[in-house]
């Protein structure tokens, strides 16, 4: 029966899973509890060099719990609840006990939250930062968004646009696209925002640090030329983190690995109409994605 309940856990709800083996969820939850526990007690990650760690939310707007994982073998190592500097210390406590060494680190990644460096560069003094481009794009983003909603309040033109802005080129419709070409003809604010936008993305293509490092002088200085203060804002933001977003050039890691792990977990989320409690929610990321290896009876 415990082995049934697992299989099914991994895929289904626990209501679902209960309802089925006619068991109350509380018993469910105990059974997996148990399992996942086991299961983690016998990792070993000593060979582990490269993490990723982000923040989701266990309920919309609050709850939030971090995890950690594995870039190279795309895989949830560590889980536990908020987003400061002590979460980085919870992961490192974790790591130790399944045979890992804190100097064996040798990169992380994150998003450019004060709490995620200072708590990397308190507890992984070897490891260097790399800053996630999705969110170092995000940021360019949210002053695209921010010009074009300023702009819009004396420009019609720009209501319902805000997708055709923040969508990459080669993912808008035809409809879009025939839209956007009529907007760039109109020489506004929102079009020169997006330009500085699509610029910094063909940052991420460099492969030689030292154009690379060239090209981000050369695009700061456009940014901060601009005369559009939300770019400005942003772009004095990216240059106090310069080192952890041209770290990438080495490194070649972001969390693009992590932004898919935590769409299957608010997927996960949705599906059960969220959870009691963070603990059940913690067993839940473990079960699904941290690539277990199960103990099960037979």
């Amino acid at each position: 029966m415990d082995s049934l309940i697992v299989l099914m856990a991994q895929h289904m709800t626990v209501k679902t899973v209960a309802d089925l083996v006619g068991e109350h969820d509380t018993r469910i939850w105990r059974v997996l509890e148990h399992y996942v526990q086991e299961a983690r007690s016998n990792e070993d990650f000593s060979e582990i060099q490269s993490v990723g760690v982000d923040e989701t939310s266990r309920a919309k707007g609050h709850n939030y719990v971090s995890v950690f994982v594995d870039l190279d073998n795309s895989k949830v190592i560590h889980v536990c609840e908020g987003r400061d500097s002590e979460t980085i210390s919870s992961f490192k406590n974790d790591y130790e006990n399944h045979y890992g060494s804190a100097e064996k680190i040798t990169n992380f990644c994150c998003d450019m939250s004060p709490a995620f460096i200072s708590g990397i560069e308190s507890n992984f003094k070897n490891a260097a930062i790399t800053f996630d481009r999705f969110h170092v794009m995000k940021l360019i983003n949210e002053a695209v968004d921010q010009v074009r909603r300023e702009e819009q309040a004396h420009n019609g033109n720009l209501k319902k646009t805000r997708y055709i802005w923040l969508k990459n080129p080669e993912n808008l419709t035809e409809k879009q696209k025939k839209e956007l070409r009529s907007l760039k003809d109109m020489r506004l604010k929102t079009s020169k925002a997006y330009e500085i936008k699509l610029s910094l993305r063909d940052f991420w293509d460099f492969r030689d640090p030292l154009l690379a490092r060239s090209y981000l002088k050369k695009w700061y200085f456009w940014a901060t030329h601009s005369r559009l203060p939300s770019v400005i804002d942003k772009a004095k933001t990216l240059k106090n983190h310069w080192n952890g977003i041209l770290n990438y050039i080495n490194t070649r890691i972001d969390n693009g690995v992590l932004e898919g792990i935590n769409s299957l977990i608010q997927a996960a989320k949705n599906s059960a109409r969220g959870f009691r409690s963070t603990k059940n929610f913690i067993i839940t990321i473990y079960l699904r994605l941290g690539k277990l290896h199960f103990n099960l009876p037979t």
